[in-house]
């Protein structure tokens, strides 16, 4: 094996244990709130991981900026989509779990109903 297929072995490795971590954390965390946390970071983490296999497994042939724009696309893209379903689920009065400690939204959605 070269260096750039055991890089590229690294890469997919954490990536794909990344992207399987936040599977487990979308099946087995509590409520929407919890789940989402899960699915917005480490999957994301993990996809970017992916990528950069992607980026060094082929660059003797050539750098590819397409995949750095997949990659800063998903970096933007995905924790921003679960924080507006969290958004939305709060204002559509989903509860929080019960093991729930702080509900720190609260007091900003009642300042704004008045």
């Amino acid at each position: 094996m070269t260096g750039i297929e055991i890089v590229t072995s690294i890469f997919i490795v954490l990536g794909t244990l990344l992207v399987f971590l936040s599977a487990i954390g979308v099946i087995r965390l509590p409520d929407v709130y919890s789940r989402m946390h899960a699915a917005g970071k480490s999957s994301t983490l993990g996809v970017i991981f992916l990528m950069l296999a992607v980026i060094t497994y082929f660059l003797p042939e050539g750098f590819n900026a397409k995949i750095l724009l997949v990659i800063l696309f998903v970096f933007l893209t995905a924790p921003l989509s679960s924080l507006m379903i969290n958004r939305s689920a709060y204002r559509n009065g989903v509860p929080l779990d019960e093991s729930s400690v702080r509900d720190d939204l609260n007091e900003m959605y009642k300042r704004e109903k008045g």
